[in-house]
């Protein structure tokens, strides 16, 4: 394409210079007559037709550049004007240059670097006393001490990550007010019909919960077992007024233990919903609502607002009515990872009611392994029995596929549901006392965090440790590779003490056949032919008595002549 540009740019110039009505070939009509040839030879050039592969790109008629200059007489390089690369200046060109240098160097010398810290061969018996005993007993000890510090810290990881749970008491109190009943009207209204007071009687519900402390489980135990049967519903006062009001005797220890213990947990922690529903119609209530409900708020991605923040001790909810009404609260429970109910099969099958799925499916694996149900061939499939018969339906299970077959199986927690009698009569009033319940809940290791803690803190605490075992094993790998040639030093020279004419002739021959190997010289069989020494002797101990000698002479005895051809 840049040649009809140049053309275009060439015969411009040239018919300017040229007087109108020249027949010269430089002439203003023979270059139009040129430019109409050449532009129909190039139209038909373009529109010929593509390569199926490139038939879906759009095709462009050639142009001439906007930005060609007249003076242009060659089509010169094409620079890209995206993403210009920065033009280094010499003292940049030579840092980059010594900083590649540089890393090539140290990774040369890594890869140089001794890594062995085993003593050779043969060097306790030609050094005095048991250093090499002494050394050998260290190095064992160092591996058995790697190996229970990988050991433990593999444990430490695993209770880490293990999800171990605590149960506590929740402690609930649900108690109610009433305020304007016909028994606490004081005077009547005179524009009513019915002469009442003309305001509404109301009632106050308050649902409050604690966690129990572990003096206080203590007492709850103690008193369980002197009264025979420790109910979870109490209705009295006393015992309210002083499991609401304990403060503590040890005021100065609590806060201090406060200060180092993580914050304790509230009522709306342990549930996902709290619903009341009314044993009544809606034709009964006065605004008409059998049923109030509570749920807990989805955590918001950009909002950055702690989970406690939303938390609450109390609750506290107010209707219209004059009289008694029966009530249950159903909690329904957030655990994590969440418990299931499972079948009775399944339940039959692991020997409990309750749990989550990864328990589920791990006491399945070890029901399986106790039982010698697993396939021989395969140690993933198992021959069902009648107990898993019964849960799975098959006689064969591939255990990959048991979560989803005991998916059917677990069935969402019944709610706990707490019977409550709103009262408004005088008698419930004149000494009134909250309903009690006490619900044994879930709670994440307290040790689980600390352990965490302590964990990172020895991390971070072993990095300079490890720096200088590794700094004590490189000098230590040295050490062993200066054992090893001054080893080699000592055998060379023994060697040579003993009988240096033969040392010498062994030495000039290994160091002949060392440079025809290195030169590209050498033939088969190290180009000895049978001069040495060793191929001079004879005997059962030499080398014609080798079995691979024996095996090769038969193998040349037995190979089959082929007649020469004449």
């Amino acid at each position: 394409m840049a040649t009809p540009f140049l053309w275009a740019n060439t015969h411009n110039q040239t018919a300017n210079n040229t007087p109108s009505g020249n027949l010269d070939p430089r002439s203003n009509k023979f270059a139009e007559r040129f430019d109409t040839t050449l532009n129909e030879y190039l139209a038909s050039t373009m529109n010929t037709p593509l390569h199926p592969q490139y038939r879906n790109y759009p095709q462009q008629t050639p142009h001439r550049s906007p930005h060609a200059s007249a003076a242009r007489r060659g089509p010169g390089p094409m620079i890209s004007s995206s993403n210009p690369q920065p033009i280094l200046t010499p003292a940049q060109a030579q840092s980059q240059k010594r900083d590649a240098e540089r890393k090539a160097e140290e990774a040369r010398r890594r890869s140089r670097r001794p890594t062995d810290k085993n003593i050779p061969e043969g060097i306790e018996d030609i050094i005095i006393g048991d250093g090499v005993q002494r050394y050998k007993e260290l190095r064992d000890m160092e591996r058995r001490l790697d190996a229970v510090m990988m050991r433990k810290r593999l444990d430490i990881q695993d209770s880490v990550n293990r999800n171990v749970k605590t149960y506590k008491t929740l402690r609930i109190w649900i108690s109610n007010t009433a305020e304007n009943q016909p028994w606490q009207a004081r005077g009547l209204d005179e524009n009513a019909f019915d002469f009442s007071t003309g305001i509404e009687a109301t009632y106050k519900v308050k649902i409050e919960g604690r966690l129990l402390d572990d003096e206080d489980e203590d007492e709850l135990s103690d008193s369980e077992d002197e009264t025979d049967g420790g109910a979870d519903e109490r209705n009295d006062g006393e015992k309210d007024a002083a499991a609401m009001e304990t403060d503590g005797a040890d005021t100065d220890n609590t806060a201090r233990n406060q200060a180092s213990e993580p914050p304790r947990k509230k009522l709306s922690h342990f549930f996902k919903s709290i619903v009341i529903d009314f044993d009544r119609s809606k034709s009964l209530q006065p605004d008409a609502a059998t049923q109030i409900e509570w749920k807990k708020p989805k955590p918001l991605k950009d909002v950055l607002i702690p989970p406690s923040a939303t938390e609450f001790d109390c609750l506290e909810f107010e209707r219209k009515s004059d009289e008694n009404i029966n009530v249950t609260v159903n909690l329904v429970r957030d655990e994590y990872p969440e418990r299931y109910r499972l079948s009775k099969d399944l339940a039959e099958l692991l020997d409990t009611d309750e749990s989550p799925r990864a328990e589920v499916v791990m006491g399945i694996w070890e029901y399986t392994k106790a039982m010698g149900l697993q396939e021989d061939e395969d140690k993933r499939g198992m021959r069902c029995d009648e107990r898993m018969r019964a849960v799975f339906k098959q006689d064969h299970v591939f255990f990959p596929h048991v979560t989803d077959l005991v998916q059917s199986h677990l069935l969402p927690l019944a709610p706990i549901k707490l019977p409550y009698t709103i009262r408004v009569d005088p008698e419930y009033h004149s000494s009134p006392s909250p309903t009690i319940y006490d619900i044994r809940v879930p709670l994440d290791d307290p040790v689980s965090g600390r352990r965490s803690e302590f964990n990172k803190h020895i991390n971070n605490t072993n990095i300079t440790t490890l720096e200088e075992i590794r700094a004590l094993d490189e000098q230590l790998a040295l050490i062993i590779q200066k054992i090893a040639h001054s080893k080699a030093k000592h055998g060379y020279f023994t060697s040579m003490s003993k009988d240096p004419a033969g040392f010498v002739r062994r030495w000039i021959s290994s160091q002949s056949r060392d440079l025809e190997v290195i030169l590209g010289e050498a033939t088969r069989g190290g180009n000895e032919e049978g001069q040495g020494e060793e191929f001079r002797r004879g005997g059962a101990d030499g080398v014609w008595g080798t079995d691979h000698v024996r095996e090769s002479v038969g193998l040349w005895l037995a190979r089959t002549r082929y007649p020469e051809n004449k």
